[in-house]
């Protein structure tokens, strides 16, 4: 079978569109906050660390994206800023966090609903499909390999690769050149405004669709919004 609407080339973000990050993450810091004691040690609830971790976390990555810091910066920061939050000023405690946390959360890894019978669909009807992701180069290809969804996948790009990162037009020429595709005959799926939505569009693909897996509730001219991934089915 031949794709539709002249697009043979599918480009999916990774964490949070197919591979449950928040889900993933959330069981591997709870499994470190009890190895840890930190509720013994400091009278500390965990569901309160992980959600001011989630807020510290995601600025974090935000100032990434838009290249106001380094990914070493991250990983000095986002566990430290945690516990000062909470009045804990330890480096050491934050640095076997984020250690641990790099090890063990690939032991969890959990697909966003749908992920396998939308990517054994699309597989089907002759797309040729590819990760874009901003995650760090060291777990984005096992995180598809250890989820079993890397097979279905020509090629798995990170932005570290390069070290340039989503919106800015550098990585998905990278991308694009990588799967030997054109922007007018690809499309990107992702969960992130800006860097997905934004990006693609100013890099001229073809089609470019919003998970709004978060209900942020953006919407663009051109730009299709799926809440469910098994809507893809109905686009391609």
């Amino acid at each position: 079978m031949c794709p539709m609407n002249n697009i043979g080339h599918l480009f999916f973000d990774l964490d949070n569109t197919l591979w449950d990050h928040r889900r993933n993450a959330f069981l591997t810091l709870k499994d470190i906050f009890a190895k840890e004691q930190i509720s013994e040690k400091f009278e500390l609830v965990f569901e309160e660390f992980h959600s001011e971790y989630h807020t510290i976390n995601e600025k974090l990555w935000a100032q990434i994206r838009d290249a106001e810091i380094d990914k070493d910066y991250l990983r000095k920061h986002r566990f430290y800023d945690t516990f000062l939050f909470f009045g804990i000023d330890d480096f050491e405690l934050s640095q076997r966090f984020e250690h641990q946390f790099l090890d063990e959360i690939l032991n969890y890894n959990e697909l966003v609903e749908g992920s396998e019978e939308v990517l054994e669909y699309l597989k089907g009807k002759g797309y040729r499909l590819h990760i874009l992701s901003n995650g760090f180069k060291e777990v984005t290809d096992r995180k598809c390999d250890l989820s079993g969804i890397k097979p279905y996948f020509e090629t798995i790009t990170s932005a570290d690769e390069i070290n340039i990162r989503k919106p800015h037009p550098e990585v998905f020429e990278f991308a694009l050149k990588k799967a030997g595709a054109s922007s007018d005959e690809s499309a990107m799926i992702g969960d992130d405004w800006i860097a997905d939505v934004e990006g693609a569009i100013k890099f001229n693909f073809a089609k470019v669709v919003f998970f709004d897996v978060f209900n942020d509730n953006f919407a663009a001219d051109g730009v299709d919004v799926i809440k469910k991934l098994i809507e893809l089915k109905n686009l391609y």
